[in-house]
């Protein structure tokens, strides 16, 4: 299901990951999308002064990313586990990612990236917290900056992709429903029966 939204942002001027094409589709997963307003500032819902408080290092580039502690949270989540090259392939052609590290273990806690082409369009992937981790607004806290991120560079059309009991968490955020009636699509490769 493609959704869509209006999506403000405030000015946010940090580096970001920039490093090339899209990712495939993930076949089990439901097609978010949200388009851009013109800039209108507003504040993230938890400041980074206030995650540092917290105990929380924010971090926008892969430097210092541990691939394993990443995919042990993928498998905590419901992803299946990933080949670590892969994620590796996998970062290296994504345009934003931000990722959360908890400064008492050094581990990261949460994480999310977009791929897309730079200039239109982007998908939003792999937004996972650590179930331990749930509930205190670090999921928030990451869509938050990848929105602005996309959107300060004038990226007006976001997608992502999720499963279906975690919609909710997205609506707050600015995704809703095609209302167009555009429906997402992916391929599949599963045989037809005869």
């Amino acid at each position: 299901m493609l959704f869509r939204a209006t999506i403000s942002r405030t000015p946010f001027s940090a580096a970001t990951l920039r490093l090339g094409p899209t990712a495939a589709l993930h076949p089990r997963s439901l097609a978010v999308s949200a388009s851009a307003a013109p800039a209108a500032a507003t504040s993230f819902s938890i400041s980074d002064a206030g995650l540092e408080s917290r105990g929380f290092i924010l971090h926008r580039t892969v430097c210092g990313l541990n691939l394993d502690q990443l995919n042990t949270i993928f498998v905590a989540v419901g992803f299946p586990k990933r080949d670590p090259d892969k994620i590796r392939i996998a970062l290296e052609n994504t345009d934003s990612l931000i990722w959360i590290q908890y400064e008492k273990t050094q581990k990261p806690v949460a994480f999310a990236r977009a791929t897309g082409d730079g200039v239109f369009n982007a998908i939003i992937w792999d937004v996972v917290v650590d179930p331990s981790f749930q509930g205190i607004g670090l999921g928030k806290a990451v869509m938050e900056r990848l929105i602005d991120d996309l959107v300060e560079r004038g990226i007006t059309n976001v997608a992502l992709y999720s499963e279906p009991r975690v919609l909710g968490f997205y609506r707050p955020l600015g995704f809703v429903a095609d209302p167009d009636g555009i429906r997402g699509m992916v391929y599949s490769r599963k045989q037809k029966k005869k």
